[in-house]
């Protein structure tokens, strides 16, 4: 049996000696019945021994009839440089009619003066192909059902985008493929095995006929669209089984030649298959499409190359691992190597080399996000802002190798002793050191070649061990001159000792791209997210606990909702809510919970309420820089936990007075402790008092109403109003807590007093301060709120009395606390102040208060506003937020 190779390609008719008889490519199709001897020679043999190998040797034979014939013609030139684009579209990107269609519509939109595209096969159809070589093979007839299928689908495709002649040629084209397909099939069938090339020569024609569809489609546009088949052109040697050597001489000789032939501003090349030197075809192995590209990117010396893929660029790191990782506009080419060798999805570290030689760009688009700018991988001196000021960013991105384990060879017969290691990676090849990483899957062969070897060093106990440690992967961190950043590496492991990252090797070369570091396989994902937030995230990411998320929490909450998206965007401040807890529920969430309906949720996937577990998750993630929690209780058990809290370096930020006016040992404290809204709610009193005491000025006293509560119920006590219908008034307002007797006791603002004592250097106890309660005696102890507020008419008499007193000499009544610092005393009591005085002008639930100091002896310096109400309390503790996050390093 004899079958004899076709002079046809798939997108080109037999040539017209007469009138083309340049147009004679080395292009081989095996197992064409058309014979045409002028121009091939058969070398095909068909041994059918058993289940034997099939061996074609397919030999191309340039006659006499390649040479010019015809003087006339003159030889079009290939313009270089430039003025060409190319762009390659992988198979999800033309994996359906549509897509297609749109792959077109990008082509003729750019406005490239000329463009390459490179295509690759339609969707699944590569897999489609060797699945047919595979039964074949395995002698199943049901791969003709699998090749009629693959018919089917480019049928239809073809119905869907093309009419008229455009459709009858592709079909015809399709339909001898397809034919001769089957024969080349049946052959292997029989043999039961095809060799390489034949199956590379079987799989190829998915891209044919990918670029046949798309050169169509972009003609149905009124553009001119020429296909090449890329084995016409790109000759390379193979080198391995999974590496091939592009030859740039002989593919530059050959496309001027196919280019003078057909010469076209728009080409559309397939992808992943090319040529040896012998003219037998071949493909460009793994990613080899995007290599196709980048090949012509060299040979046409193009202005730019595209990747057109299904995601937005290249990422920091692996998103499906990170969820904060982010796109990045620019990588070096190195960058770009660096991440791809160590695992990243970007691309193949052999796609980069060809455009390197003549800086060509790459950049990385998504075909179905075209508002996304993409990646761009270049040279590293076009990183520049708008401005055009250098942006140095010393690390860009970190990727991650599993299924490693690691072999150390350890003796102390390997000191002083020239050639151990020349001896070791003799044995095993490996990129680290004497103590390095291999496949896991290959590390026994790695372990038993070191053992032979060194046998006697072993025997003779110069070596001690050869021990491996499996279950390994490597993190690497990739940036341009990283190494040479002071703190990086420090910044690198500072962020995996946080994170209770063990450490098994580390490597960092002196190329400055990256520093390597072996952990455990199950710390992988965590030490990725621990390294990459520490880079990626705001130095002022703050994840955030909420405790009591009642009246206070809950307007904190939807503060920071309202807010949250603006901090992030102007001032790069990250607040992340991580849990939110009450008495009795709570809700943990390990990215940050959705504000916009935290409610809802702490309703549906609400937890039983555990402290020790809710600060643990806050605290623990070690993804997040930084960690805060905010109590708005005014609980005195959640205040005790402050200081455990503080010296795990935990921030705390409160208006919960428990703690500052508790006792002082708790006082003590290890990192940021905010505590504004604890006297004046919203008001800024401890950060006044704070800053005139780090000024150098001396506090003498302070004198103020720290009471919302109460400064509304004596702005309303005039006229003939009772005392107790303007308790009542403030009840119902809201203004006072459930029992007016929490206010009214005077404990509440002796609290307060406390706590301004001991900011001016005061070392008193709540017991200290004697305080003026406003609860008469018997009804201290009466039962429940409705039953004091029931009984309190009868003790207005008293308070009448005091303010008809005050007014007829044209004072008012005002509840005071005071801070004595020269005498060292603190009061809370109701005192009587005229008229003309600040204390007697106030409106509402205003708080008021005076700061006497040296600088400001004669004329205290004032501090006014709302003190009491969730809105102003919440804006308080959200002020304290936003000054920790000044402190942490955002823009104050």
């Amino acid at each position: 049996m004899a079958f004899f190779a076709s002079s046809l390609s798939p997108s080109y008719t037999l040539p017209n000696l007469s009138s083309k008889p340049n147009k004679f490519f080395t292009k081989i199709h095996p197992f064409s019945f058309l014979h045409h001897p002028p121009i091939f020679r058969p070398c095909c043999s068909l041994p059918f021994q058993g289940r034997e190998s099939l061996n074609f040797n397919l030999l191309a034979s340039v006659t006499t009839a390649d040479v010019l014939l015809d003087g006339a013609v003159e030889e079009v030139q290939l313009p270089k440089g430039g003025t060409w684009s190319i762009h390659k579209f992988g198979g999800t990107c033309v994996g359906t009619s549509e897509r297609i269609g749109n792959v077109a519509n990008i082509v003729v939109k750019d406005e490239s003066e000329r463009k390459l595209v490179v295509v690759s096969a339609m969707s699944k159809v590569t897999d489609m192909m060797y699945d047919l070589i595979h039964k074949a093979e395995a002698r199943d007839d049901a791969y003709i059902i699998s090749l009629d299928a693959v018919l089917e689908k480019h049928k239809s495709t073809a119905t869907d985008l093309l009419e008229g002649d455009e459709l009858a040629n592709f079909l015809a084209r399709l339909h001898q493929d397809i034919n001769n397909l089957k024969a080349m099939l049946r052959a292997i069938y029989i043999a039961g095995h095809a060799t390489e090339s034949f199956s590379d020569f079987v799989v190829g024609h998915g891209e044919l006929w990918s670029a046949q569809l798309l050169s169509a489609v972009v003609r149905k546009s009124g553009l001119g669209c020429t296909c090449m088949d890329t084995r016409e052109v790109l000759v390379v040697n193979p080198t391995s089984s999974n590496q091939v050597d592009p030859d740039y001489v002989e593919s530059s000789r050959r496309l001027k030649k196919w280019y003078s032939e057909n010469s076209s501003d728009i080409i559309v090349a397939t992808g992943f298959i090319a040529s040896t030197p012998q003219n037998i075809p071949t493909t460009l192995k793994r990613d080899g499409s995007d290599f196709s590209a980048a090949i012509m990117g060299a040979l046409f010396k193009a202005r730019q190359v595209t990747i057109w893929t299904d995601v937005d660029g290249v990422y920091s790191a692996d998103p499906r691992k990170v969820s904060e990782a982010v796109i990045l506009k620019k990588l070096s080419y190195q960058e770009a190597w660096e991440m791809s060798y160590f695992g990243a999805n970007v691309l193949h570290p052999r796609t980069i080399i060809p455009v390197m030689k003549y800086d060509i760009p790459i950049v990385i688009r998504n075909i179905f996000n075209l508002s996304a700018p993409g990646t761009m991988i270049c040279r590293p001196d076009c990183f520049e802002n708008e401005d055009g000021d250098r942006v140095e960013s010393p690390v860009k991105g970190f990727a991650t190798i599993d299924n490693l384990a690691l072999v150390n060879v350890e003796g102390t017969g390997m000191a002083g002793v020239p050639g151990t290691a020349s001896a070791i990676f003799g044995a095993a090849s490996s990129e680290h050191s004497v103590c390095f990483a291999v496949p896991e899957k290959e590390v026994k062969a790695v372990s038993a070649a070191l053992e032979s070897r060194f046998r006697q060093a072993l025997d003779a106990g110069r070596l001690s061990q050869i021990a491996v440690i499996p279950n390994c992967s490597i993190l690497a961190a990739v940036g341009q001159k990283m190494a040479s950043t002071p703190g990086v590496s420090a910044t690198l492991f500072n962020a995996l000792a946080k994170a209770n990252i063990n450490i098994r090797a580390i490597a960092q070369g002196c190329s400055e791209y990256n520093v390597t570091v072996v952990v455990k396989r199950e710390d992988c994902i965590k030490a990725l997210r621990a390294v990459h937030s520490r880079f990626y995230l705001s130095r002022t990411t703050i994840a955030m606990g909420i405790i009591g998320p009642g009246l206070i929490g809950g307007t904190l909450l939807d503060q920071l909702r309202d807010q949250a998206a603006v901090l992030k965007e102007k001032f790069n401040i990250d607040l992340r809510v991580m849990g939110i807890t009450g008495s009795k529920t709570m809700l943990l969430s390990d990215t940050g919970i959705d504000l916009s309906i935290w409610r809802d949720l702490q309703k549906e996937q609400g937890e039983k309420a555990d402290m020790q577990k809710f600060v643990q998750h806050v605290h623990g993630n070690h993804f997040i820089p930084n960690t805060a929690i905010v109590d708005c209780t005014a609980d005195s058990h959640v205040a005790s936990r402050y200081h455990d809290w503080l010296r795990r370096g935990i921030h705390v930020i409160t208006p919960n007075k428990k703690a500052n006016s508790g006792p002082l040992e708790q006082r003590l404290s290890y990192t940021h402790y905010f505590y504004e809204g604890t006297v004046g709610a919203g008001l800024p009193i401890i950060s006044t008092l704070q800053g005139l005491l780090e000024t150098g000025d001396k506090i003498l006293r302070i004198e103020g109403i720290f009471s919302g509560t109460l400064s509304y119920i004596f702005n309303n006590f005039v006229g003939a109003r009772t005392f107790s219908d303007v308790v009542k008034e403030a009840k119902v307002a809201g203004y006072t807590e459930p029992d007016p007797r929490d206010d009214l006791s005077g404990t509440d603002v002796a609290r307060k007093v406390i706590i301004l004592a001991r900011e001016s250097g005061l070392k008193l106890e709540l017991a200290d301060i004697p305080v003026q309660s406003l609860v008469p005696e018997p009804l201290k102890d009466s039962g429940s709120a409705e039953e004091f507020m029931e009984k309190l008419p009868q003790y207005d008499q008293d308070l009448a009395k005091q303010r008809q007193e005050a007014e007829a000499t044209g004072e008012v009544l005002r509840y005071v606390g005071v801070v004595d610092v020269v005498n060292k005393k603190g009061t809370v009591e109701l005192r009587r102040y005229k008229k003309e005085h600040p204390f007697a002008q106030l409106s509402g639930s205003d708080n008021i208060i005076a700061f006497s100091t040296q600088r400001y002896e004669k004329q205290p310096l004032i501090v006014r506003g709302p003190g009491a109400g969730a809105e102003v309390t919440a804006g308080g503790v959200f002020s304290d937020i936003l000054r920790l996050a000044s402190y942490l390093g955002a823009p104050s």
